[in-house]
């Protein structure tokens, strides 16, 4: 027995057998549940049966005590020795994992070795929800025990040298699971050999925390399997945002990430430092616009940060970015002025060349503005040309340092200032720096005349006026007319002149069609030629029927011959308008006797912007008057408007009753341009003088807050007021309400203001239903934002698109006439008691139905001679829109006649021709002409007409207004 045990460690072992405490470098992937090393005093476990194994102590490398098990009975049959460990607790593991280090006899070095000596051992395990083994429980036997495996060792040692004995350690590794009861005992099955187990490790694998792709991934444990991939989900680190989901790592049996699935970057303001490990904020000085893996990049020139973690530098003062500059562009500023302009006048036509700006403001996207003032108006001060100057290519956004300008006045002093713009001239607070150039026109020839009606005719003759040309450039010397027969050539025209505007051509054909064309001459020579206009002579049978027949009626009883009158200009405007449709084919017209300007009458005000004073507020004092705060009471905000609070109160002046005013205020805190953006508002009320526009009663500048006061409308805003009372009003009532606005727009069209924001929205009504124009706000700023989802942006801008003309929306061509076609809207909205147009529709698809000719049907009980007008405003072709003048006579005409209003327009939609006068019934549709005066509210004429002999529409087609 001495000599077998010479072979295996005695207890107390001794240094040098090569074990020792296991090495930590797989310390991250391992979770260790017992280790036999660390144990300082007998580990207990169990053998069964006592004879079987036996604890020893010996020692590693490091002097360390260790506790070891040996057996070796191999002398002796039928061994089966049993080892336990005590309960080991799996800590939510899967799969367990053993390292056993082991040495083994070999049984050939064993002298007389019986032939039951073994080199191997088994491994078994059994679960266990609480640690309830003892001496007999479970069995000691393979079921209810779990084998693992059979254990061979690699190397046996049979050889001693020098007395020592030499050791083969066998390190073994073997797993098992799954497991799930709260732990489990292992068992070691010695049957027949000579062997000492050093060391039992007991572990499981995990994963350890990691940060990877951006994510952190917490510690996992590994799977059941030794095959098993387990799923790990990804939480961004700090300043992270997920770019690709989900994010998730996938742990081996091993304790190895693999497999990596989407990822997190850095937020903007913040870099990856650290191996990707940290989101770091941008240093000051630096910036990141975006997320992504790029670092921080420094500020671009002229601007700063002012703190860490900047998405965007910040311009320094005077330096600006435009809305479509990227963040790394360095910020730029407004250029210089123009230099060296060379100005050339011939007559009343304008070259004007010029250098570029000495300093561009460090962008390349300059262009130049042209702001024409005329200074012969004798207001004492230039005020801005009107819109009949012709530019050439045009006047704002110049590219090229020149430009043609035609159509001035003669004889007329102009400034011209040369506006140097480049992309962020508009966030500047200051005027863009202009170069200016005053210059006086030389005389011209007269432009040509516009106007020209038939005062009379005979059968051989024809009285004609007209008005003075537009542009006189001068006196008017005398007026050169001339005229030919229409089916003759142009050749064989005859030319007389005449001192003033009328004239009476003699020795003409009975019947017969006549072209006439006028010009005006002064000191400079004649002007243009009129367009060609036609009259034509009495036939010897209308003229006869003219003196014969009209006599007795027209001299008749005064009363009815008055009214007699009456008729016979209406009788003879839709007479007209027949032969007009008869002879549309032919290349005259007869729109028939009576041509009109568009305009201006003489002497009417102009409109003056206020953005073409040097100083706003110059404009808000000449137009605005200055109240004293004392004199305003503010009692209640009944809104918010774009600058502050809207408020009611009352107004007292010295001198004068108190009335109730709204108050708009300015916002505390408020910018220089803030201020002047508020205000210009009442620079262009100001302006106004019309019971159909909002009036304004004056401003509070000098005090705070700064307020603008207007008249009070006590019903508040046109769309919610007709929603509020929806079907509550007579049709009458309604058209009452639509030629207040109308009356209001012709004012403002006079004046040349153009709107641009008409809708119901934007208009006020009192406690008397007068409607009443207010909001000019659009008008200047197409330019500022808005989050009202009633505007979109278009080429740069916002629009109402819903209201708004194609032409302005397409080319920003807002013009009178694109106010008509918003004023169509708005007789919609009215109609429809405050329908919102084209209801749900997108901006983009109102867009595109009105580029495909769609119209918005009638509303419900709306007269067809309304929605016909509304067709007139939505015209494609801005011309063949009536004007607001028309718009009105139309409307007054409905309201004299409510019968013309009894018709109701079906319920469908579409582009229609426009109608010249919807209120008057055509008498061809008539088969008699008394049939037709009863039509038209005359029938007590119908005697007056039988007499005078006037009983066929060919005899009534004839009558004149003589």
């Amino acid at each position: 027995m001495l000599a077998l045990s010479a072979g295996c460690p005695q207890k107390g072992g001794e240094p040098g057998t090569g074990f020792g405490r296991p090495e930590r470098h797989e310390e991250a992937a391992k979770k260790t549940l017992m280790d036999s090393t660390t144990a300082t005093a007998e580990l207990g476990w169990i053998v069964h049966p006592p004879s079987g194994w036996e604890e020893v102590s010996g020692y590693d490398e490091n002097m360390n005590t260790i506790r070891t098990y040996q057996v070796c009975n191999v002398f002796e049959s039928s061994q089966n020795n049993w080892l336990r460990t005590k309960f080991i607790r799996r800590r939510g593991a899967h799969r367990i994992h053993v390292e056993m280090k082991f040495s083994v006899r070999d049984c050939s070095s064993i002298p007389s070795v019986p032939g039951s000596c073994k080199e191997t051992f088994n491994l078994y395990y059994y679960e266990a929800d609480f640690d309830s083994a003892t001496k007999t429980f479970p069995n000691w036997m393979e079921n209810p025990w779990v084998k693992v495996d059979t254990i061979a060792a690699d190397e046996s040692f049979s050889q001693v040298d020098l007395g020592g004995r030499v050791m083969k350690i066998n390190t073994e590794v073997r797993s098992f699971g799954p497991v799930s009861r709260s732990g489990f005992y292992l068992a070691f099955q010695d049957y027949g050999g000579c062997m000492s187990l050093i060391a039992v490790r007991v572990f499981y694998r995990k994963c350890p925390r990691i940060i990877q792709n951006g994510a952190i991934f917490q510690e996992t444990l590994s799977g059941a399997e030794s095959t098993s991939l387990v799923a790990a989900r990804g939480s961004c680190i700090a300043n992270a945002e997920e770019v690709d989901v989900p994010i998730k790592l996938y742990c081996n049996g091993d304790g190895e990430w693999l497999v990596p699935i989407g990822r997190c970057m850095c937020k903007a303001g913040f870099e990856a430092v650290e191996n990707g490990t940290v989101c770091r904020g941008c240093p000051s000085g630096t910036f990141k616009a975006n997320q992504g893996d790029e670092a921080c990049t420094h500020c671009p020139i002229n601007s700063r940060t002012t703190s860490e973690g900047a998405t965007n530098c910040v311009c320094r003062n005077g330096y600006y970015r435009a809305d479509l500059d990227p963040l790394d562009m360095p910020c730029t500023t407004i250029p210089s002025a123009p230099q060296s302009v060379i100005s050339s006048v011939n007559e009343t036509s304008l070259m004007l060349e010029w250098t570029p700006p000495r300093d561009s403001g460090g962008r390349e996207d300059l262009v130049y503005n042209i702001i024409c003032k005329s200074c012969g108006s004798g207001r004492g001060a230039c005020t801005r040309c009107g819109d009949n100057v012709q530019y050439a290519p045009r006047q704002l956004g110049l590219t090229e340092p020149r430009i043609y300008i035609s159509d001035l006045l003669a004889h007329t002093q102009y400034t011209f200032e040369i506006q140097a713009v480049n992309g962020v001239t508009d966030q500047s607070p200051f005027s863009p720096q202009f170069a200016s150039v005053n210059i006086t026109t030389n005389q011209a020839a007269p432009s040509a005349v516009s106007i020209m009606h038939q005062v009379s005719r005979t059968v051989d003759s024809i009285t004609l006026s007209w008005s003075q040309p537009d542009q006189p450039n001068g006196v008017i010397l005398d007026y050169e007319l001339q005229y030919y027969e229409k089916e003759l050539s142009e050749y064989n025209a005859t030319a007389i002149k005449s001192p003033t505007n009328t004239v009476t051509v003699q020795g003409l054909k009975a019947g017969a069609i006549y072209v006439f064309q006028v010009r005006a001459r002064t000191v400079a020579g004649y002007g243009r030629y009129s367009g060609k206009m036609y009259f034509q002579t009495m036939t010897e049978a209308e003229y006869q029927t003219s003196i014969q027949e009209k006599l007795p009626l027209i001299v008749g009883s005064s009363a009815a011959g008055l009214v007699f009158l009456i008729a016979v200009v209406v009788i003879a405007i839709v007479c007209n308008r027949r032969r007009g449709f008869e002879r549309a084919d032919s290349e005259y017209t007869d729109k028939l006797q009576h041509y009109t300007s568009g305009h201006m009458t003489p002497g009417m005000k102009i409109y003056i912007d206020p953005f073409t004073y040097e100083d706003p507020n110059e404009a808000v004092r000449e137009f605005a008057k200055e109240i004293d705060i004392s004199c305003v009471k503010i009692e209640q905000v009944i809104g918010a408007g774009e600058f502050g609070e809207v408020c009611s109160g009352h107004l007292k002046l010295p001198g004068k009753r108190e009335i109730f005013v709204a108050i708009k205020t300015l916002k505390s805190g408020y910018t220089e341009k803030q201020r002047r953006d508020f205000l210009s508002e009442a620079s262009i009320m100001g302006q106004f003088d019309h019971p159909n526009v909002i009036h304004l009663e004056g401003v509070v500048t000098k005090s705070t807050p700064v307020m603008i006061i207007t008249e009070f409308m006590e019903n508040g805003s046109l769309d919610s007021f007709l929603r509020q009372n929806d079907g509550q009003f007579t049709v009458i009532q309604l058209v009452g309400m639509l030629r207040g606005i109308a009356a209001g727009m012709k004012y403002l069209a006079d004046m040349n203001y153009v709107h641009r924001d008409l809708a119901a929205r934007n208009i006020l009504v009192n406690s008397n239903l007068v409607c009443k124009v207010s909001d000019f706000g659009l008008s200047r700023f197409l330019e500022d934002d808005t989050s009202d989802p009633t505007y979109t942006s278009a080429l740069g801008g916002k629009i109402p698109i819903r209201w708004t003309a194609p032409e302005a929306i397409q080319y920003r061509k807002f013009t009178s006439a694109s106010d008509v076609w918003s004023y169509g809207i708005v007789m919609w909205e009215v109609m429809s008691y405050g329908e919102r147009p084209y209801w749900d529709m997108t901006n983009q698809d109102v867009i595109n139905a009105i580029e495909q000719d769609y119209r918005l049907p009638p509303p419900m009980d709306c007269p067809s001679a309304l929605h016909q007008l509304m067709l007139d405003c939505w015209q494609k072709d801005r011309n063949h829109r009536p004007k607001f003048g028309q718009i009105v006579n139309t409307l007054d005409k409905m309201i004299r006649n409510p019968n013309s209003l009894k018709a109701m327009a079906p319920l469908s939609s579409g582009i229609n021709l426009p109608l010249l006068d919807r209120t008057i019934p055509d008498y061809t549709s008539f088969n008699t002409v008394d049939e037709w005066l009863e039509a038209i509210k005359m029938g007590q004429y119908k005697e007056s007409f039988a007499n005078a002999g006037f009983t066929s529409f060919d005899v009534v087609s004839q009558m004149m207004m003589e």
